[in-house]
């Protein structure tokens, strides 16, 4: 009980001193309605109601039997997963959207049992998707990359 309070104490000031960096953020042009910092306040709202509510719970939440395990391999997964979240941060400007896409997900879908062909199949035409979706249809433009000059 006492590392769920530690934790949640944690979390909960790391999200109260993300929220005071995000509160004056001003951009210089916004195509949202509400600006660019409504989403990541009402998120950092979110987790810190619920990090408050872990906190001031009285009693510790336990674990049921048909939950998954936090086991070493478990663990793996989960930090592989992080590291190719940041690879796909660090490579969706150079690469651009489309390309970072299918070089992250393709291990991410084998990470967690996809063949090797669907894995390929389906990522690709998911990446592609995405970018018409968001790029043509809603109008948020998303980079090529090195697909650039395939843009005219």
């Amino acid at each position: 009980m006492l590392l769920q309070r530690l934790f949640a104490s944690a979390l909960l000031l790391a999200c109260a001193g993300l929220a005071l960096m995000a509160w004056p953020y001003q951009a210089a042009y916004s195509y949202e309605p509400v600006g660019p910092r409504a989403f990541p306040l009402l998120m950092l709202g979110l987790m810190m109601a619920g990090l408050l509510y872990m906190l001031l719970r009285p009693t510790a939440i336990v674990h049921s039997d048909d939950e998954p395990a936090l086991d070493q391999p478990t663990l793996i997964k989960i930090s592989l997963c992080v590291v190719l979240l940041l690879v796909f941060a660090g490579l969706f400007e150079p690469l651009g959207f489309i390309l970072s896409s299918m070089l992250i997900g393709i291990p991410m879908a084998r990470l967690y049992g996809g063949r090797w062909d669907l894995s390929v199949l389906v990522v690709t035409l998911m990446s592609v998707g995405l970018y018409l979706l968001f790029d043509k249809a809603m109008d948020v433009p998303l980079p090529l990359g090195l697909l650039d000059v395939l843009e005219n």
